[in-house]
């Protein structure tokens, strides 16, 4: 640790102290902060150039001082977002300095890092390559505590009024502030406590009382029982202390576009005549102020709204291709260049004018890939960044032609390979073992490490793709769907996704979560190590199906049965885990199958211990082929407005 950063850090020990003496002393709460790990960039590059621009007039770029500030530089792909929040007892000055301070010392913490926040004791300060106005974040949380209760069912019971109180106050509050103060009594240990809830002033009233919800319950698995805490998120904070720590202006309100109160009664005597008509000028002057003010409060609105939607269309229109284009780079969608095809139309291959290669998805007018879906994949695709996840280039949509270009993947479809009795001979174990952790990875960003939460819908053989290193790279988002963080399960009238693949609560009542994808994992890990498809596989000596057979045969302690026989010698023991990991992943009960962050954890451990699978889940039980007049009858007897994809590669 340098000399002066050093002295900064006994200059905020001191500090605290001082303001506050009943936070823990043994952590450092004046200045908490956490920087990004989406990605990184270089200190002389645009970006960050245009980031120390943002950050250097951050407090001084306004007119209205409320405590806080938002701002934007640069443009494209470059452009960066801040924003700044303080305690709204601080005064403008004491706002100013500590939001510059945080936002500097925050651009030191993270040198390269395109994501940071930083927690002062009375501010906030964040920075992003991404949009951070209007949307809540509540992660990373971070917590700071003092005290101890003598009583905790009583100290919870006195919490939970106030917190509810707390909570609903500051949702409720203006476009200029979003934050409460109150109190309550504590009577075993014999004091009042103190409470404050704030939300950036930017969220919807929702969105303030969801975060809000989130930090309370983040009290629940860090520090039930401590009679002060401060929970930390980057949309909004919550304090409670056994002494005032808040200024007593908190109390007032804050200015609001509500009309003013009833004025008092007009005085009695000879003045009675003045006073009224002094009050009429004073009502008919703050009436014309109101008005004043929404009208330009509306403008404002108006012109962010406008400016976001032109954000949107502008970061649309920068993955945009012409159709000529695509049309010369694909050899006028020769045959030549054809890679695919699948029930949403044909792939190809492709080479732009600066050498480029693509894969052009060009979608069939009939197919059942509609504009929504179209959108969706854009959309969803354009914003995901994963080694492990196909990279979308862009689109085309001119007339009835409908295009998806994405980065040129050499070694095509996973079920190119693996199901090919001379191709799959080439993929010894050490390289199957690699696709499997690589897909597992994929998944767990896209269910837990994105800033959104996605659901894929669809994962198949198919839909994995295999670059010049044999590294997977999931592709095909047209059936994904975004889901809120907390949300356990989604309920869909129109299901979609490919038999074989799909759980079965999703398959039959619609239900789909993050387990519906674990289910589809854990299929595609048997095929793996069996280089059978699920949906054509049949033991003719017993009639079972892939997810039977391989049941049956590790709970018989026979599972080198299920291992290709191409595999030769390899790692038995490591396949056989493996086995064990899909079965858990198969599970009919979805609340029994793992998340995948426990998957990838026990593919990079073999010291966890793993629990014993039940007989998996299957819809049906028929001898006959999946494609075949008696499965579809099955299948298709729901009422659901159903959208199967057979296994045929596309």
């Amino acid at each position: 640790m340098s000399t002066s950063r050093l002295s900064l850090f006994f200059f905020y020990a001191i500090l605290i102290i001082l303001v506050n003496p009943t936070i823990n002393a043994q952590r450092d709460p004046y200045v908490l902060h956490e920087c990004s790990t989406t990605g990184n960039v270089t200190s002389n590059s645009t970006l960050r150039e245009n980031l120390n621009t943002l950050i250097s007039t951050l407090s001084s770029n306004t007119q209205i001082d409320y405590g806080f500030y938002n701002f934007t530089a640069g443009e494209g792909t470059n452009k960066v977002y801040a924003t700044g929040l303080c305690r709204a007892d601080l005064s403008p000055t004491d706002c100013r300095s500590c939001v510059n301070m945080s936002a500097h010392e925050l651009l030191q913490l993270c040198p390269t890092q395109k994501e940071g926040v930083m927690w002062y004791m009375n501010c906030t300060a964040r920075y992003s390559n991404n949009s951070i106005f209007g949307v809540m974040e509540t992660k990373p949380t971070r917590a700071l505590t003092s005290g101890n209760v003598s009583n905790l069912t009583e100290f919870n019971a006195v919490l939970e009024p106030l917190f509810y109180d707390l909570r609903v106050r500051a949702s409720a509050g203006g476009i200029f502030r979003k934050i409460a103060v109150g109190t309550a009594y504590y009577k075993s240990d014999n004091y009042t406590i103190y409470g404050l809830m704030q939300c950036s002033p930017d969220l919807l009233e929702m969105d303030c009382s969801n975060c809000l919800v989130v930090a309370q319950n983040y009290i629940q698995g860090c520090c039930s029982g401590n009679s002060g805490l401060r929970i930390l998120a980057p949309s909004c904070n919550l304090r409670i202390e056994t002494d005032q720590f808040y200024d007593s202006t908190l109390v007032q309100s804050p200015p609001s576009l509500s009309p003013p109160s009833p004025l008092p009664p007009p005085p009695q005597g000879k003045e009675s005549n003045l006073s009224k008509t002094i009050i009429a000028i004073v009502v008919v002057v703050v009436i014309l102020v109101v008005i004043i003010i929404c009208i330009w409060i509306s403008l404002r609105v108006r012109k962010q709204r406008k400016k976001a939607k032109m954000d949107e269309i502008s970061s649309t229109e920068s993955l945009h291709f012409d159709f000529p284009t695509i049309r010369v780079a694909t050899d006028n969608f020769s045959d030549a260049n054809k890679l695919g095809q699948g029930g949403f139309g044909v792939v190809y291959k492709g080479r732009l004018s600066n050498g480029q290669e693509i894969a052009v998805k060009r979608l069939s007018p009939g197919s059942g890939q509609g504009d929504l879906e179209f959108k969706n994949e854009i959309l969803l695709v354009a914003k995901l960044q994963h080694r492990n996840l196909v990279k979308l280039r862009g689109f085309c949509l001119e007339g009835c032609e409908r295009l998806l270009i994405y980065e040129f993947v050499p070694n095509g479809s996973l079920d190119q390979v693996i199901f090919d009795p001379t191709k799959r001979a080439y993929l010894d174990w050490q390289t199957r073992y690699k696709i499997i952790e690589g897909i597992a990875r994929g998944l767990l960003y896209l269910h837990e490490d994105s800033r959104l939460r996605i659901i894929h819908r669809d994962l198949k053989t198919s839909n994995i793709l295999l670059d010049d290193e044999m590294n997977p790279k999931i592709a095909d988002f047209g059936m994904a769907r975004l889901v809120i963080v907390d949300q356990t399960h989604i309920n869909t009238n129109r299901i979609v996704g490919t038999y074989g693949y799909m759980a079965p609560e999703y398959a039959y009542h619609g239900h789909f979560s993050v387990k519906s994808d674990v289910f589809s994992f854990g299929v595609l890990v048997l095929e793996m190590i069996c280089g059978q498809k699920n949906g054509y596989f049949r033991n003719e000596e017993n009639g079972e199906d892939l997810l039977t057979y391989a049941w049956t045969n590790w709970r018989n302690m026979t599972a080198s049965n299920i291992i290709d026989p191409t595999l030769g010698v390899g790692s038995t023991t490591e396949i056989i885990r493996c086995i064990h990991i899909g079965l858990l992943c198969v599970q009919e009960n979805a609340a029994d199958r793992l998340t995948m962050a426990s998957v990838v954890l026990m593919l990079n451990s073999n010291s966890i211990t793993l629990s014993v699978p039940s007989r998996p889940a299957f819809f049906l039980h028929s001898n006959a082929e999946p494609d075949s007049q008696s499965d579809q009858s099955i299948l298709l007897a729901s009422t659901n407005d159903a959208s199967i994809t057979a296994l045929h590669p596309r």
